[in-house]
């Protein structure tokens, strides 16, 4: 079966959805990288109906980064119904997906997230709510269980496809793992073989050899790539020529990785002004930018440090100098 937005290959690459990370500027990287389809960070059904600002503006996205979705979540089959219809009407994404798989305590806590594998009655009454409410795809994204006494992928997926699921990605892990142990790649091709819907595969994909091998062992529809693309959006670049069977290009040295950093940043100012908020919340960013550098701990401790984004290329400079690291 087809995936019910548009993809450009056999098997798309995505985006993974992540708090903190998938924000437009990133989300546009990665697509100028070749990330076929990005999702938005996970939003709040009680934010979106409460009309939050802050909520709302997780929603905002460009033209350039389609096809999109935005992911909510929630445990009120009529919240969730109520803020996929909002975010259809106002930001008229691809599509919507439904975050059944995060495992952060405050949002496990009240049920969303991976804490709705915990009632597949209420994971199905909420996927049914999502689908009346709006004419866009709905897709979900799950994990293998709640725990190893819960640990059914399959089970678990063919009711989110009964219940009209019409995507489904799985982060082979339960929610009690976290993100400890290994992802059972093998959870990804048996559910593959069970669904008629498209499979997208997540979980330890940090190369591009990761992505074709899981595509070869599973079978997946699409591969999702999360923290592999910290600090590396070329990761989609490398890996779609290894899916294509040319040679890949080399990972970026000190000069280019500052480079892809500061249009990064320029990104970030654009949509999230010039103060030391954005400044703050970038600094994540240079930490995996910088991440494997000759010097790489002095580095990122004056990047950690910044108060400006102006800062950032100041310090690149110092590092390029020829009494420092070359990249």
């Amino acid at each position: 079966m087809e995936f019910p937005y548009p993809v450009r290959h056999r098997v798309p690459l995505f985006l993974a959805p992540m708090a903190g990370i998938s924000e437009p500027p990133f989300r546009r990287l990665c697509r100028s990288y070749g990330a076929d389809v990005v999702v938005s960070e996970f939003l709040s059904s009680e934010g979106l109906r409460r009309g939050v600002r802050s909520v709302h503006d997780g929603a905002y996205f460009t033209e350039e980064e389609r096809p999109i979705g935005i992911q909510i979540y929630g445990a009120e089959p009529a919240a969730m119904a109520e803020a996929a219809g909002l975010v259809a009407e106002h930001a008229a994404p691809d599509f919507i997906d439904i975050n059944f798989g995060c495992p952060v305590k405050k949002v496990v806590k009240r049920n969303g997230g991976s804490g709705c594998l915990k009632d597949l009655d209420l994971m199905q009454d909420i996927i049914r709510a999502v689908r009346s409410a709006v004419d866009s795809p709905v897709t979900v994204k799950i994990r293998s269980g709640w725990d190893e006494a819960m640990r059914d992928p399959v089970a678990i997926a063919l009711r989110c496809q009964d219940a009209g699921a019409q995507a489904l990605a799985l982060h082979p892990r339960t929610r009690s793992q976290m993100y400890d142990g290994r992802a059972d790649w093998s959870e990804i091709g048996a559910v593959k073989a069970a669904l008629d819907i498209p499979v997208i595969g997540n979980g330890d994909v940090r190369t591009a050899e990761d992505v074709v091998r899981m595509a070869e062992q599973t079978g997946c529809d699409g591969v999702m790539i999360g923290r592999g693309s910290f600090g590396n959006p070329w990761l989609f670049q490398q890996a779609r020529a290894l899916l294509e069977g040319r040679e890949p290009r080399s990972t970026p040295g000190a000069a280019e990785r500052f480079a892809v950093a500061l249009r990064h940043a320029k990104l970030q100012r654009e949509i999230q002004g010039e103060d030391r908020r954005t400044a703050v919340e970038f600094r994540k960013h240079l930490g995996w930018y910088t991440r494997g550098l000759p010097g790489a701990a002095a580095l990122r401790a004056r990047l950690h440090q910044i108060d400006s984004m102006a800062e950032i290329e100041r310090i690149f400079e110092d590092y390029l100098m020829p009494s420092g690291a070359v990249g």
